[in-house]
């Protein structure tokens, strides 16, 4: 029966399923004499466990004393706070000034193309204006036309 139940515990510890108390009864059995042949390899395992066990570091181990790694720690978070603020501020003036550049051009822009209009509608009205000095330059013509008919329709009347 315990058997059994050990090898029932060795599959349980295969599949990493066991407790601790179960660990410990597998550990007496493979550290003790009266390990069944089959299971013979466990056993090399458990023995290997147990010398670990035993072993000891001969040489003292010597820590170091503790820094002050927190002060230094605040006092850096709190530079680096001030320093991103400040990149912050800088690279928020520098994006104003940026946008009011482009808002300059835009306005630039837009100012040029109704000037180049203007000066098409004075193109035009000067175009208009040289067509009227025409035309006022023809009636007058006509005018002198019909008073020079009249006349000579009078003189040819009268004659």
């Amino acid at each position: 029966m315990e058997l059994a139940n050990i090898e029932k515990l060795v599959e349980k510890y295969l599949n990493a399923d066991t407790s601790l108390e179960e660990e410990q009864v597998l550990y007496k059995y493979f550290t003790s004499e009266k390990v069944a042949a089959h299971l013979e390899e466990f056993s090399i395992l458990f023995n290997y466990i147990k010398e670990d066990r035993q072993e000891t570091l001969k040489k003292p181990i010597w820590l170091k004393p503790e820094i002050k790694i927190k002060k230094n720690f605040e006092w850096l978070s709190v530079a680096v706070s001030v320093a991103l603020l400040f990149g912050f501020y800088l690279g928020y003036n520098i994006y104003q000034k940026n946008e009011q550049k482009k808002q300059f051009m835009q306005i630039k822009e837009a100012l040029q193309m109704v000037s180049l209009n203007l000066n098409k509608g004075n193109e035009a009205l000067y175009t208009v204006s040289n067509s009227l000095s025409k035309s006022q330059e023809a009636i007058g013509y006509i005018a002198t036309y019909e008073r020079v008919v009249n006349e000579a329709s009078r003189t040819i009347s009268q004659e």
